[in-house]
């Protein structure tokens, strides 16, 4: 008798419930998307279906890495770890292989015996636990038989002459196979909403492409890949996407110019479906999904929500739309990313004054005709379209800019990139020039000064002042960040 480490995977309930056809084209997916992502671990892993599970075989040096792919794979309900013997045709090999597996665990324990069978035997179910558990209390230091709320559960299934013993019971993923619910594009800005928005659409078995608007410069754009090639790797590996980068500094430049403050947060979305649906157009897929929750922020009342869906055709899904801000993070922790979250600024709110809350259709419709669509146009021309596995991480490469709190060190000349018209006074020299304008103004300026980067958090300083060194070669910017800021 040869004994095998393996898994018994049990498949979502949602699946199980379909029709026959249904049932099997998804069981069917899975197990494709199952040999991909632990084909990759090693050839020797091996994967088998059945009409109400699948089974996976794993070397012992690959255990931890199989059982985690498994954990992190859509349309999985629960991952039973089993030891396999063939060959048990009778009660009395049951028996004496189950004690030499479990007795030692239940010195000075309560346990129970629990089997599930199926095929043809001379014996029952019951007669299995009652027989075992009989011979496990003889035959070891148990404490004693408890039906109802034991210490341990020695658990174990029996189909024909094949044993199973389950060694360990893990909760999985549950949802549907990636690939058996299409295509969906996620607004990424690579924040605690977005990122948790995709992981659901992907856990829902919706094969999930990024596109990202690039406002914030390199350094936002590699922290955005990095999330978008996280979740990706850990939870959709199983198909290729895509992640595709707009440049939207530009549009930025042009809302500034066009838009009346009140309306600007609410244009930026407007502009951002407008352009989504232009690259999903090309890429043949029909739905949309952002990160919007219902009342977070000023653009995403009901009332603003309904004028940003006014310009595409697509369906956009809100799978956050009703939920509140400290279960999106409590799922961003669980699912590992709210580190990357908590480093990512929120672009979106920065460029209004005053935002309305109840935007007008009428006068939301009189301020869209005076944006120039040439630059949008522009825009979603020269995006970068990248096979997500083609993502360089290079985040790493980009060493942090150094910090400055006390201006009496040095001679500087502090710049306030914040959007609004208010500046910073400082002991030093202090100009003023928006994030938005910062790309082609910076360059104008005097190349022998050293330059302060200033705003509110400081984030988008780092990352525009990033920018600038890594992207243009700059050497002579820092941060400003005030003591106790």
């Amino acid at each position: 008798m040869q004994q095998k480490q393996k898994f018994i995977l049990k498949l979502f309930p949602e699946i199980m419930i379909k029709g026959s056809s249904a049932k099997r084209q998804m069981t069917g997916q899975l197990y494709n998307n199952l040999l991909t992502i632990l084909k990759r671990i090693d050839e020797s892993v091996d994967v088998s279906k059945f009409s109400d599970k699948l089974e996976v075989f794993s070397p012992q040096e690959f255990l931890p890495e199989v059982r985690q792919k498994l954990l992190d794979t859509p349309g999985i309900e629960m991952i039973l770890e089993v030891l396999q013997f063939d060959e048990m045709d009778t009660i009395e090999k049951i028996k004496v292989k189950v004690r030499e597996l479990v007795a030692d665990s239940l010195k000075d324990k309560t346990f129970v015996v629990r089997v599930k069978r199926s095929g043809k035997h001379s014996f029952t179910s019951i007669d299995i636990e009652r027989t075992v558990g009989g011979h496990l209390l003889a035959n070891s230091e148990a404490k004693n038989v408890d039906l109802k709320n034991p210490d341990v559960v020695v658990q174990m299934e029996l189909i024909e002459n094949q044993l199973n013993v389950i060694t360990a019971k893990y909760k999985g993923l549950s949802g549907f196979p990636i690939g058996t619910q299409g295509d969906i594009l996620s607004l990424m800005s690579g924040g605690f909403d977005s990122t948790v928005a995709s992981y659901l659409t992907m856990k829902r078995g919706i094969k999930t492409h990024f596109i990202f608007f690039n406002l914030g410069g390199m350094a936002h754009e590699i922290g955005v890949k990095q999330v978008a090639l996280y979740l990706w790797s850990k939870f959709g590996s199983s198909h290729k996407v895509k992640f595709i980068s707009v440049p939207f500094d530009d549009v930025i430049e042009e809302i500034f110019h066009s838009t009346p403050p009140t309306y600007m947060g609410v244009t930026l979305k407007r502009l951002m479906l407008i352009a989504s649906e232009k690259v999903a157009d090309a890429m043949e897929i029909d739905a949309l999904v952002t990160g919007e929750s219902v009342a977070q922020v000023s653009s995403q009342t009901l009332r603003n929500l309904a004028l940003i869906d006014q310009v595409t055709n697509k369906l956009v899904l809100r799978p956050l739309a009703t939920v509140n801000k400290p279960e999106i993070i409590s799922i961003a922790n669980e699912i590992g990313t709210r580190h990357f979250a908590e480093n990512m600024p929120e672009y979106c709110g920065v460029i209004s004054q005053n935002p309305i809350t109840h935007g007008s259709f009428k006068r939301m419709e009189k301020v869209a005709q005076k944006f120039d669509y040439a630059v949008l146009d522009k825009a979603v021309e020269t995006a970068q379209h990248l096979n997500i596995d083609e993502i360089v991480d290079d985040v790493a490469n980009l060493a942090p800019i150094d910090v400055v709190e006390d201006l009496s060190s040095g001679e500087f000349t502090v710049i306030d990139i914040r959007p609004e018209d208010e500046c910073i006074t400082t002991e030093c020299e202090t100009i003023k020039i928006p994030f938005h304008k910062l790309k082609k103004e910076f360059e104008k300026l005097p190349k022998d000064k050293e330059y302060l980067f200033y705003c509110d958090k400081g984030i988008m300083s780092q990352l525009h002042a990033q920018y600038l060194r890594d992207a243009k070669g700059y050497e002579n910017i820092r941060v400003y960040r005030p003591k106790g800021e």
